[in-house]
Parts: C-alpha cells; structure tokens; sequence
C-alpha cells in the first residue's frame, strides 16, 4: 500500500507542471485564430493607407498562420471602421484601423457608443505625412502666393481633402484660422479619389498625406508645405509648417483596435503578430514610399493615447466651432 501511494504521489508531481505548462498555453494562445481575420480600414484602394496596411496585414497573416483579409470601408471621415466595431463579435476575427478622426466623432456627432471605452486598443502601427500640394501649372508657386491669393480672393480658394473632420481638414482650417483665409473644404473619400479631382482641375489645392508622392514625382503636382517636425526627405526643399511661422505639427498616429470585450488573450497575440509584421522590411519599404515611418505603441500605450487624444481634439473641435 505504501509503495503505490509513493507511486502515485510521484505521478502527480510529474504531472503537475505538465498540467500547468498547458494551462498557461491555453492561457496565451487559445487557439486563436482558427480562420481568416478581417482587418477594416477607413479609406479606398489604391492610397497610401491602403497599400501600406496590405503589406502588414500580409506579414501578420503569416505570424498568425490566418490570412488577415482587407475590407476597405471609406467615407465618414474614416469613422466608418470604428463605428463597425461596435456590432462585431468580441472574438478578435473582427479587427480596424483608428484614424485620429475616430476621437472627435462624439464632438461632432451623436453616437451612442464611447471611442476610448468602447475599443480594445491592439497596438499603434505608423502615423501620417502630410502636405498641401498645387496643380505643377498652377500660379501659386509657393505657400507665400497661396495665402497672398487666398487674402485677396476671400472665399474663392478651393482645396480638397480626405473628408470632413479629418486631420488634414481640421489642421487646414486652424491654418485659415491662424491665417485669417477664407478657404472653400471640399472633402473627399479618400486619397485616390482626392488625386484625380486635383489633378482633374477641380480643386485649386489639396491637404493630404503623401499619397501624392507619385504624382510630384511624376511632374504633375507641386508641395508648398509639409506638416512634420522636419522637413521629409523625399520632399527637401519644402518648408515645414513650423518653418513658415505656424507653430503646427501633424502627423496623425493611427492603429488597429478590436472590438470592446475580446479576450486578452486575443488582444495579445494581435499584439504580437502584428508587432513582428511592423518589423518586416517589405513594411517599411511600404511606408517609405509615402514618407511614413513604423510608429508603435503597445496596447497600454495606445490606450493611453485614445484617452489623451479624445481629450486634446475636443479643445481643438471647438477652437474651431465645429462642434455639434
């Protein structure tokens, strides 16, 4: 009797961190995922976001071993992504890109849901160069002629952007405000979209991130300015807001969130996978092309930041009394 409790005392105590390895594995990793991710971003083929997103969308897919499938889904100043989150299952097959815009939507809109509560925030991934561009035919051949001609011409100076309440429509209408213009927004769904009509002659200007690049490269388009702390490299001889007197910087961070309420677990290992992704060189080859950067920040981080920035474009909504 004594010999086989000796025995059976010692199998439990083999098996004992076996058992716990495998709980604390189900505890990471729950099987997750088990079929293709859907990853919703907030505006048209063919731009910047887009194609960017596409290459870490791609590398994370194979770190899941789960393609991680894009939906393009513009319009509502890139709310729309956010918004779908609220009636997706918490189950982590469901996932979307934050633009900044997410953050005002309360201040704007009646919505019933909160954007820093009601999202679970998986990590920031880059953020944004921004610009404004002209027709290369166009007679304002420098900030200095665009703003002369927009003071003399109140009211009369078109420039399109990628959709109302959007940062580079906001930033343009602080600089109207710093400025005293009287400019005409006209928005846009998105970058592609925003290309043809300038190049098509149907805006005077465009505020944009540098999904225009190809199309300054290319001779059809001139920058007057960029909004980041420096000036960008692809573009050297175009001065920085803060160069021109406008003590501005944009550079409008965004991530991926996931729907309020998906385990931690899940959280985590989006976390992971696409942290590795951002890592990849095919990634940073993607976003050099448009003067973009990897930006991340870790889903504390980036909850952190949700909670800061609601709070920062509130004040700046209503600076511009834009507000509802």
């Amino acid at each position: 009797m004594q010999r086989r409790h000796l025995l059976q005392t010692a199998a439990a105590t083999l098996a004992a961190p076996t058992l716990g390895a495998l709980s604390s594995a189900l505890a990471q990793a729950p099987g997750f995922p088990v079929k293709p991710i859907k990853l919703i971003i907030a505006f048209p083929a063919g731009g910047p976001t887009d194609i960017t997103m596409r290459s870490l969308a791609d590398s994370a897919g194979k770190v899941l071993g789960q393609p991680v499938i894009v939906e393009n889904k513009p319009g509502a100043g890139g709310t729309l992504p956010a918004q779908q989150l609220q009636t997706s299952a918490p189950d982590g097959y469901t996932i979307a890109q934050i633009p900044l815009g997410v953050f005002r939507l309360p201040y704007t809109t009646k919505i019933n849901w909160d954007p820093v509560k009601d999202i679970a925030y998986v990590l920031n991934v880059t953020g944004y160069a921004f610009g404004v561009v002209v027709p290369a035919d166009s007679p304002l051949k420098s900030w200095t002629h665009f703003v002369g001609w927009a003071k003399a011409n109140p009211g009369k100076l078109t420039y399109g952007s990628t959709g109302t309440l959007t940062s580079p429509h906001l930033t343009m209408e602080l600089i109207a405000q710093k400025l005293g213009l009287q400019l005409v927004h006209v928005p846009y769904k998105g970058s592609a979209d925003l290309a043809q009509a300038i190049v098509g002659g149907h805006v005077m200007a465009a505020a944009d991130s540098t999904g225009f690049a190809p199309l300054v490269e290319a001779g059809k388009l001139r920058v007057l300015n960029t909004w980041g702390e420096q000036r960008l490299a692809k573009f050297p001889d175009a001065p920085t807001l803060k160069e021109l007197g406008l003590d501005l910087v944009q550079n409008s961070p965004f991530g991926i969130g996931a729907p309020r309420g998906t385990p931690p677990a899940v959280v985590k290992r989006l976390h992971d996978a696409f942290k590795q992704a951002m890592e990849q060189d095919s990634y940073k080859t993607a976003l050099a092309r448009y003067d973009m950067v990897p930006m991340y920040m870790s889903s504390a981080g980036y909850s952190k930041f949700a909670q800061e920035t609601f709070l920062r474009e509130k004040a700046l909504v209503e600076k511009l009394g834009l507000g509802k």
